[in-house]
């Protein structure tokens, strides 16, 4: 029983870092801003796992995460809470974020440059399809019961705790190296795959980096500096330290 509880966290943990990696590095960083070209292998790949790991349609959060950038804290942000109050978007930042990526004026004029390929058609616009098939391996891995309850932790963890984070606790507690309204919060940022370092990003956007000080890690960029070095990937611009702040 024990044993067969710690496997199922451990894996639960290991898919939602899987689905945090593969948002920062694919969805954030490469798709959104530009910051990041990955190999079409690799972005494949990438695109692979959101599919069977959130079920996010590629080009809706695109839509809806520069959409924030255009209006971050100000009227139009898809999830501000200084605007929505803070534990309306720490608690309900996935309903903020359906009722955008639901609407097709807000797709067709912030991801008009994503335009859906074949696997998009094919499979990567059928989240329908793809959460199923991601939950019936966790059932086959670890047996049906261990299986549903390894996605049901994902799910929390990755829709209702480290997601709203960032667009709630980031845009609320913390501090700054940039003046703009998002914060950094370290301990975040390591479970976010550098994510929580919301305040830096805002700073510099089309930075694949988001670390800035030593006391700051961006794990992620570790992962993107295994695959520049690998010619995986090509980067733009980076963050350093020395950068204009405050």
């Amino acid at each position: 029983m024990l044993t067969s509880v710690v496997v199922t966290l451990l894996l639960s943990s290991a898919v939602t870092q899987a689905a945090v990696f593969a948002t920062t590095i694919y969805l954030h960083r490469s798709a959104t801003h530009r910051a990041l070209v990955l190999n079409p292998v690799v972005e494949l790949g990438f695109r692979f796992v959101i599919w069977i790991t959130t079920g996010i349609t590629p080009r809706q959060w695109v839509a809806v995460h520069r959409k924030h950038h255009v209006f971050t804290d100000e009227e139009g942000d898809p999830h501000s809470p200084l605007l929505l109050g803070f534990w309306s978007v720490q608690l309900g930042n996935a309903f903020h974020y359906v009722r955008e990526a639901r609407n097709p004026e807000v797709v067709d004029k912030y991801a008009r440059d994503l335009e859906p390929d074949g696997w998009d058609r094919t499979l990567f616009d059928r989240a329908w399809l793809g959460l199923p098939i991601g939950i019936a391996g966790l059932c086959v891995v670890l047996g049906v019961w261990w299986g549903l309850l390894a996605a049901l932790v994902h799910t929390i963890m990755y829709v209702f705790v480290l997601s709203p984070s960032i667009n709630g606790l980031c845009h609320h507690t913390g501090y700054r190296n940039f003046k703009n309204t998002a914060t950094n919060i370290r301990t975040l940022a390591l479970l976010t795959g550098g994510e929580g370092l919301h305040n830096n990003h805002h700073g510099f956007p089309r930075s694949p980096k988001f670390s800035l000080r030593p006391s700051e890690f961006d794990p992620a960029w570790s992962v993107i500096q295994l695959m520049t070095r690998l010619k995986l990937a090509s980067h733009y611009k980076t963050i350093e330290q020395g950068t204009p702040s405050l």
